[in-house]
């Protein structure tokens, strides 16, 4: 195999493609599409997400200083996009995308009714990078759809949620699984 030098901007993919909400009333709740997110630390459980200074949402996210990450689904992949390529300065999108608003539980923002799974978080510190600017955020809180909670032993089955994933301008289902953390070393009988 060999290797070439490639554009800088030539990313690390694939990402997930989530939704992230924020706004401090019902009133001025916007929805973004956000793939530059991810988990930082477990203990205390800590996330991410980078945004441009020019979207409609960024001076929401600096004013209220919280949000909430809503994990999408290929049911809701048309929406994902369309929040990603249309300001919420000129639609509801809300009203564009059919998607419905929950009242956040531990932050003003609101959770996606149709998200597997949301992470209200409150931002901690805002670094300036370039391009985007990175909120980093304590997890508040975690909701669950509960269809995806197996009632025998309360384990949550993110996988069975049908999650989207963004690499280099395309989006994608998960695959198949090929085996779980641990896998490698693990003895067999």
């Amino acid at each position: 195999m060999s290797k070439i030098s490639w554009k800088p901007g030539t990313m690390i993919y694939p990402l997930p493609a989530a939704l992230v909400t924020c706004g401090s009333s019902p009133d001025e709740w916007n929805m973004i599409t956000v793939a530059w997110l991810g988990t930082i630390c477990t203990n205390p459980a800590m996330c991410y997400i980078s945004v441009r200074p020019e979207r409609h949402s960024y001076p929401i996210l600096m004013r209220c200083m919280e949000f909430t990450i809503n994990l999408t689904t290929e049911a809701m992949a048309h929406a994902t996009d369309w929040c990603g390529v249309r300001s919420g300065a000129d639609y509801d999108k809300w009203k564009e995308t059919g998607l419905t608003p929950l009242p956040g539980e531990m932050v003003a923002s609101p959770t996606i009714e149709q998200s597997p799974l949301s992470i209200e978080c409150r931002v901690k510190s805002v670094m300036k990078l370039g391009s985007h600017d990175m909120f980093i955020a304590d997890v508040l809180n975690v909701r669950a759809d509960s269809k995806f909670i197996n009632p025998e032993t309360g384990a949550f089955s993110l996988e069975d949620s049908g999650l989207i994933a963004y690499s280099h301008g395309k989006y994608f289902t998960l695959g198949e699984m090929i085996g779980k953390f641990g896998f490698s070393v693990k003895k067999t009988k």
